[in-house]
């Protein structure tokens, strides 16, 4: 009779941006949508080489409207149970790829950084000495929106910055 090979579980000297999601309570709804989707695959690939800026709870549950909603219709349509569900999966999708930077590590220079959201990029803004131009180069900067990081942390595939807005789609 042939043995079971032994299971010999998988060790990683730091954690994956995935690990570090799931054990940061400020990011619970970022990462709750972000699970739903496949590309969530990426988030625990030691190979993956990301940048997060996940929006804090409090960012996202001050949003008009959540991000499975997507923006506004101008016109009521009907949908299926299917067709809705397909239609929040979507905007969820686009919501989360927004967030995420396919590089790592990323400069927070005045250039340009796509997302994985087409078409869509983010830019950073340096903040003068007086408002909190000192500290970590992170720290110094705002995103495009205006959004600020507030802090960082470093995953075995990338870095996750926990910002206090979210980034516009438009």
């Amino acid at each position: 009779m042939a043995s079971e090979p032994e299971y010999v579980p998988q060790t990683t000297t730091q954690p994956t941006l995935s690990d570090l999601l799931t054990i940061e309570p400020s990011a619970s709804i970022f990462y709750s949508y972000a699970r739903e989707l496949e590309m969530s695959t990426m988030l625990s690939d030691k190979d993956a080489k990301l940048t997060l800026f996940v929006p804090t709870n409090k960012a996202v549950m001050s949003l008009a409207r959540k991000p499975h909603q997507g923006p506004e219709a101008n016109v009521e349509i009907e949908l299926s149970e299917e067709q809705f569900h397909n239609r929040a999966k979507k905007h969820v999708e686009r919501w989360v790829s927004a967030h995420i930077v396919p590089e790592y590590p990323l400069s927070f220079d005045s250039n340009e950084h796509a997302t994985l959201l087409d078409e869509k990029s983010i830019s950073f803004k340096p903040m003068s000495a007086k408002v909190g131009g000192h500290g970590a180069e992170w720290s110094r900067v705002t995103l495009d929106n205006g959004a600020n990081i507030v802090s960082k942390k470093e995953g075995l595939n990338g870095d996750l910055y926990l910002i206090d807005g979210t980034i516009l789609l438009d």
